[in-house]
């Protein structure tokens, strides 16, 4: 096709007397027309991938590339002067989902497409996201953040399904996303909102009438569930996703010609963490309901459905009270029932019960027992899984167990975000990395080329000036590339230890007040919201913004030392923030991290791993050597001996140790409490000297070392350009392109 013509057609006039808007939306038109032409062929079994989110992040690029068109219009645009990263700035990016889970459901998406495997996504359409994050007097303030436009990538349809909560009925409605592969077929992401939901009951901030259902369901994601009302309403969410996607499931299946005794021959369903687990007990439901006897339904359900657990933290697997459910999706809880009896006649030991002894449900045993497959997302979190959190599951269903470490594509990681590193790539290895990404380590041979090393420093140094000039616009800091770019960008939770980073950064700055001045300056760069009902992480991302405050002002200071937060942190900043990266900070409590795949961009792009054998860390530390990356921490099975035998306390180290002792009682010290708020620096601090569950003080002198030899190490620029070198080489194996290769060959059998 003429490309010029077809976009002229779109336009309706000549590209260069189109304004960004509209270019955007006749690139949205041609997008999304192309795609609908390379639709999958029909195929019997096909994947339903159900998860509460899927961060896409800006689609428009991505569709470009993955349809094999994106120099093609870059080109056409700049040939009459225009800016397709400027037209980006058009797209608002789709508010569906927080953090990793999310990005890399978004990210598997494109893999299932790019392999050509039929797998549709089922979710939410969420209409103001998570929240949009403002600061304010240095705390973080939440806001709504709408999406949604007139004319966007959502495509609404006319597949409507009936939902019954108790006392109340809504109607579901599907709207789509086309999900484009690589060079390949186009997938859809099914996303179910209702019609009546009303964005003008938000007030303040994010707060809103938690019982108005109808006006509220899918406003919000993850909304604040500090009360019961909030518990209830993720209730209400979890089941309309599941009943919705249900209802698809069978009515796609039947219309293939299953007779739903052989459903698992026509769906696999993977629940994508605990938010999903209702789909079980209301598949049997609907199953009895068109006629199948109930032992029958339990079997047919539970040989299609296969659970992921992305997550060692006890909090984070769901309980639901069984009086909730009662008040929510009364229809289930007899079913439910009848699966925790199954279990209890089964096995005496009451940890596998579904209902425990106070009347609580607890999700993640109802994925393990009715679902065919059990899957850890890293090598280490499915050992830790498999040898103490599930141990008593393990021991049950040993076969169910699996690995599937996680992966990123590379298509959005690499190309569209680092397109200087890509380019260079295909002239020094050629393009075959980009459909296979075990390719990179032909990028090995070039470890002693002074050119080649110097051409990826030239690299990083232009991605820093970039990032430097963004941020100078967005939020007017004024920032050096000529200096390391050290990054922790990932959801504010204890567990990641932002706090740890902060506290370096305290010891930095005293040091430098001492007249111990570093011999290359750095700048520390944040970005993560906390969840708006999490007050610690909330206290952190204060102390994160007070010290930014007091270092990037003291002049003494600020030309070796500059601390920044970005506001907002979302997937197109990372897009700008991973590529100018020279240390990423992965640095969890080890046997925490479930795995991370921030770690997995930074790397893909360059930087060099400052982290703890945790998550995925230990499978990046395996492939990239002692040389290539910076392990500092306690073990996991230290860490998890600490807390078996209790015997770690924060007071001793803040009582023995000087420089710890001195960074903590800086939080409260009279300079922080000028800029701060006391109530919060107070709070915090009494936690970490106090409580401190995720072991701060426990890596402090270890992480300090680390962290000071890796800044020392900079200096050798071409050293350090071979530490660049061999991440990148070896991020071949983290592709999400490979873990759903290894889902397919294992789980899906599609």
């Amino acid at each position: 096709m003429n490309m010029q013509e077809t976009l002229k057609g779109f336009l309706g006039k000549e590209i260069a007397q189109a304004s960004d808007r509209e270019i955007y939306q006749a690139l949205l038109g041609l997008v999304q027309g192309m795609a609908e032409r390379k639709e999958r062929p029909e195929s019997k079994k096909k994947l339903y991938y159900i998860s509460a989110e899927f961060l896409t992040g800006k689609l428009l690029s991505n569709n470009l590339i993955n349809l094999g068109i994106y120099q093609e219009v870059k080109e056409l645009l700049m040939a009459s002067g225009k800016d397709l990263a400027r037209i980006e700035e058009a797209e608002p990016e789709p508010s569906l989902g927080n953090g990793g889970l999310g990005r890399l459901a978004a990210c598997f998406l494109d893999s299932i497409a790019t392999l050509g495997l039929a797998g549709d996504g089922i979710g939410l359409n969420y209409h103001l996201g998570l929240f949009r994050q403002t600061f304010e007097d240095r705390l973080q303030k939440e806001m709504p953040n709408p999406w949604i436009e007139e004319n966007s990538w959502l495509k609404k349809t006319d597949v409507i399904y009936p939902v019954d909560f108790k006392g109340l009925r809504v109607q579901a409605r599907m709207y789509d996303i086309e999900v484009t592969g690589y060079n390949s077929i186009t997938n859809k992401l099914h996303l179910f909102d209702i019609d009546s939901v009303d964005e003008r009951i938000v007030e303040d901030g994010i707060a809103f009438d938690k019982e108005d259902i109808k006006r509220n369901l899918t406003l919000f994601l993850y909304p604040d569930d500090s009360d019961e009302k909030g518990k209830l309403l993720r209730i209400y969410q979890q089941y309309f996703m599941v009943s919705s996607g249900a209802q698809l499931i069978l009515d796609e299946c039947q219309a293939k010609g299953s007779n739903l005794y052989d459903l698992p021959d026509y769906a696999v369903i993977q629940i994508n963490d605990t938010h999903p687990t209702m789909v079980i007990p209301e598949l049997i439901r609907l199953l009895m309901q068109r006629g199948m006897d109930m032992n029958s339904a339990i079997d047919v359900v539970s040989a299609a459905c296969a659970y992921t657990n992305h997550t060692i933290l006890a909090e984070a697997l769901e309980k639901w009270p069984v009086v909730y459910l009662e008040k929510v999706v009364p229809q289930l809880v007899p079913i439910i029932e009848v699966l925790d009896d199954r279990v209890r006649r089964r096995f005496e030991d009451e940890s596998v019960a579904i209902i425990d002894k106070k009347d609580t449900v607890h999700m993640a045993h109802l994925d393990i027992h009715y679902g065919f497959s059990v899957n850890g997302v890293a090598a280490l979190h499915t050992e830790i899984l498999k040898n103490t959190e599930l141990n008593n599951f393990y021991r049950i269903y040993p076969e169910k167990f699996n690995n599937k470490t996680n992966g990123i594509t590379f298509r959005r990681w690499l190309l569209y975000c680092n397109p200087l590193l890509a380019g260079y790539l295909d002239e020094l290895i050629g393009t075959g990395y980009r459909k296979d990404a075990a390719e990179l380590e032909k990028l090995l041979q070039y470890q002693e080329d002074p050119e080649v090393l110097d051409g990826l420093l030239a690299i990083k140094q232009r991605n820093k000036e970039v990032l430097c000039a963004y941020l100078k616009q967005t939020q007017n800091m004024e920032l050096s590339p000529d200096t390391i770019f050290d990054i922790q960008i990932k959801r504010l939770h204890e567990y990641k230890r932002q706090q740890l980073n902060v506290l370096y950064l305290i010891d930095k700055y005293l040091e430098i007040k001492a007249g111990r001045k570093p011999s290359v300056p750095v700048t520390v760069i944040f970005g993560a919201k906390a969840a708006p009902a999490y007050v610690i992480a909330k206290d952190i991302i204060h102390l994160i913004l007070c010290l930014q405050e007091i270092v990037n002002k003291d002049p003494e200071v600020s030309p070796y030392l500059k601390v920044v937060m970005i506001e907002n942190y979302n997937v197109s900043k990372a897009e700008k923030l991973i590529p100018a990266c020279d240390i990423s900070q992965q640095i969890s409590l080890a046997s925490k991290e479930a795995s991370g795949t921030g770690n997995m961009k930074f790397m893909l792009n360059g930087a060099v791993t400052l982290g703890t054998e945790d998550g995925a860390n230990v499978e990046i530390h395996e492939v990239v050597g002692d040389e290539n990356i910076y392990i500092f921490g306690a073990s996991s099975n230290e860490v998890i001996g600490h807390y078996e035998k209790g015997d770690y306390a924060a007071k001793e180290y803040y009582r023995k140790d000087r420089s710890i002792r001195a960074a903590v009682d800086f939080i409260t010290g009279d300079q922080m409490l000028a800029v701060g708020k006391k109530e919060n620096l107070t709070r915090l601090k009494k936690e970490l000297t106090e409580k401190d569950w995720f072991m701060t003080l426990l890596d402090f002198e270890s992480y300090k070392e680390a962290r000071n030899r890796a800044y020392a190490d900079y200096a050798d620029r071409r050293a350090w350009a071979r530490k660049m070198l061999f991440n990148i080489a070896k991020a071949g194996y983290f592709s999400s392109d490979r873990t759903i290769a290894e889902y397919n060959r294992d789980i899906w059998h599609l």
